[in-house]
C-alpha cells in the first residue's frame, strides 16, 4: 500500500525553490501546483526542521499528555474556544459527525500575539514544552511562507501575494494525543481517532507521527495510508486555499483510523502546523480561477468568518 501511495504523492525538495536556480525553481512550482491540483498532498524535504528538534518536541509533548487529568485541565480555557492551551477528550468532532474524535490536544499560536489575539498558555509542569513548541512554530511558519510563495507563482500571482496576509496570522501548532483505549468494546459506535475531514486553513505542515494511522481519500474513492519519511514533512491544501482558488487547489479529505484491536491500548502522537492567514483576509475566489467551465463554487467571506463558522461546526464554539 505504501508503494502505491508514493506513486500518488510526489516527493519534492524545497531546496529546488530556494537555491537560486530559475529552472529548478520553476520546476518546483509546477510540480507543487500539479500535486495540489490533483491529490492535494505532497512530501517535502529540506523543510528546516531538524531531527533533533522534532525528537525534543515529541518528548515534551509526551511528558505533558502523561500528566494527571486534573493537571492538564488547568490549561483548558473554554472561553478561548480551543484556540490556545489544552482541549480535553470528547470535545472536538469532525464536520458532519455526531461522535467526538478519540483525541485530546494542545494549541500554540503566535509567539508575539497582536491585536485581540489570545496569548499562549504553557504548562509549568513541563517547562521545555513552551521552548520547543515555539521553536517549531517559528520554523514551520517560515517554511509555510516559502511554500505559499511557490503557490502564488503557480496561480499566476505576485510571489509575495500571501506575505501580508499571513504576517501575524492565526496559525496554530497542534500537539495531538490519540489516547489509549483500554477496552475497545466501550468505544462509542463510529468513533475514530480523527473522522474524515478537510483542514480549515491555507496549508498544513505535518512532521512524521509516532505511529501509523493517517489515510488520504484518493479521487477514485480509495483510502490510502500515508507516512512521512524520516527526512520529510507532509504538506496538504486546506479549505481556505481551496475556497480562494475555487477548488483548483484541492483540500483533500483525510482521517486517522483506529489501530488494530491489539494496539488500541497504545498512544499515537502527531503534531501538525496549521498555516492560517490573518482574520481579515478576503477568501473570495480569485478571478483567474473562475470561468464558464469552472463557475464560482463558494460564497464570499473573510478568513475570520470562515474560521468562526468551522469552530461552531466542530463543537469548539457555541
Amino acid at each position: 500500500m505504501e508503494q502505491a501511495l508514493l506513486d500518488e504523492v510526489p516527493s519534492l525538495d524545497l531546496a529546488d525553490f530556494t537555491a537560486g536556480d530559475p529552472a529548478r525553481k520553476q520546476q518546483f512550482v509546477q510540480e507543487l501546483g500539479a500535486a495540489f491540483n490533483t491529490i492535494g498532498f505532497v512530501a517535502i524535504k529540506n523543510h528546516g526542521l531538524s531531527e533533533a528538534l522534532r525528537h525534543d518536541l515529541y518528548q515534551a509533548v509526551q511528558r505533558f499528555f502523561t500528566l494527571p487529568e486534573a493537571e492538564k485541565k488547568k490549561y483548558e480555557h473554554e472561553e478561548l474556544h480551543g484556540q490556545r492551551g489544552y482541549v480535553g477528550k470528547g470535545k472536538e468532532k469532525a464536520k458532519g459527525f455526531t461522535v467526538a474524535d478519540l483525541k485530546e490536544f494542545y494549541h500554540v499560536g503566535q509567539p508575539e500575539p497582536v491585536g485581540d489575539m489570545p496569548h499562549n498558555i504553557f504548562p509549568e509542569e513541563v517547562p521545555e514544552f513552551g521552548e520547543f513548541t515555539l521553536e517549531v512554530y517559528k520554523t514551520f511558519e517560515q517554511t509555510g511562507k516559502t511554500l505559499l510563495r511557490a503557490i502564488a507563482l503557480y496561480l499566476g500571482l505576485p510571489e509575495e501575494y500571501f506575505e501580508d496576509k499571513v504576517k501575524n496570522g492565526d496559525s496554530i501548532l497542534r500537539a495531538l494525543h490519540y489516547f489509549p483505549i483500554e477496552n475497545p468494546d466501550l468505544v462509542p459506535e463510529g468513533a475514530v481517532r480523527a473522522a474524515a475531514h478537510g483542514d480549515i486553513n491555507l496549508i498544513t505542515l505535518l512532521m512524521g507521527a509516532s505511529a501509523e494511522g493517517l489515510e488520504v481519500l484518493r479521487r477514485d474513492g480509495k483510502w490510502i495510508a500515508i507516512t512521512a519519511l524520516p527526512d520529510q514533512i507532509v504538506v496538504n491544501v486546506g479549505d481556505m486555499l481551496d475556497r480562494l482558488t475555487n477548488h483548483k487547489l484541492k483540500s483533500t479529505i483525510h482521517r486517522v483510523v483506529n489501530p488494530p484491536r491489539e494496539k488500541m491500548g497504545t498512544s499515537r502522537y502527531s503534531i501538525p502546523f496549521f498555516m492560517h492567514p490573518r482574520a481579515d483576509m478576503n477568501l473570495s475566489c480569485l478571478e483567474s480561477c473562475v470561468d464558464a467551465e469552472y463557475p464560482r463554487l463558494y460564497t464570499d467571506m473573510t478568513a475570520g468568518e470562515f474560521l468562526d463558522e468551522r469552530l461552531r461546526e466542530l463543537g469548539l464554539k457555541k
